[in-house]
């Protein structure tokens, strides 16, 4: 797919990953719609630096938790966009928990915005994309969904959930010419709630022996969106070979 004139969607698109991938779209001729829920201040920034490098941006903001505010979101980015090419879902909750602390108002939330948000989202996108008009969904997962543990229960779980959404959705929406695919993050970048030196201890334990950044998960985006038109139901694993171990 050639980007120029394109427009895609980015859930959690105002700050870390989701921002860097808006970015990089932005450069190559992409426009963007940057979906935020809270982050106002940082989505205007983003705002800024998109049309800085020469796109056209447009902000929505709402709950994904909120099943309502959800459908809004693929309507008003064709109202203001004009038409959709490419659904990023980015967004995410990562709450602290483990299988006996986590609680059932947390898990139906986890739920909604990491794993049914993105159903939707990718079930509206798809049924507005004209049938002789290629489109490209990539989900954003988690190295933490190969082998679930006891941490972060709820969120892991809805990870597992949308690797697996990634796969049937490839399967389902193939024949539309619509490719689904996954791109999962290793040690990308520290929860903003950890110590950094705890992030780059992760090191030790990953074969490539270092943390990642942004730019690779960037990498793998645009290989699927500009060079991957026969590649669906793929999961690509930025982890520095973490998988493997």
């Amino acid at each position: 797919m050639n980007l120029k004139h394109k427009v895609a969607l980015i859930t959690g698109g105002a700050k870390r990953v989701g921002k860097a991938l808006a970015i990089a779209l932005a450069q190559q001729g992409c426009n963007v719609v940057i979906h935020y829920g809270r982050s106002a201040e940082a989505a205007q920034q983003t705002i800024t630096e998109l049309n800085t490098a020469g796109a056209k941006a447009w902000l929505i903001s709402a709950d994904l938790g909120d099943e309502a505010a959800v459908e809004t979101i693929i309507p008003f980015a064709v109202e203001q966009a004009g038409r959709l090419d490419i659904l990023i879902n980015s967004a995410s909750i990562f709450p602290p928990e483990d299988f006996m602390s986590a609680a059932s108002a947390t898990w139906d939330r986890s739920m909604m915005v990491n794993l049914k948000a993105p159903f939707l989202l990718s079930q509206a996108f798809a049924r507005t994309l004209p049938k002789d008009r290629p489109g490209k969904i990539i989900n954003l997962l988690d190295a933490s969904a190969m082998r679930p543990q006891n941490h972060h229960f709820s969120y892991t779980i809805s990870k597992v959930g949308l690797e697996g959404l990634t796969m049937a959705m490839a399967h389902a929406l193939a024949g539309r010419n619509i490719q689904v695919n996954g791109i999962v993050l290793g040690a990308i970048l520290p929860n903003v709630n950890d110590d950094p030196a705890l992030f780059e201890r992760l090191a030790q334990h990953i074969p490539a022996r270092r943390t990642g950044s942004p730019q690779e998960v960037v990498n793998a985006m645009l290989y699927l969106l500009q060079t991957g038109d026969y590649v669906t139901g793929e999961i690509i694993r930025v982890d520095g070979g973490k998988h493997l171990v």
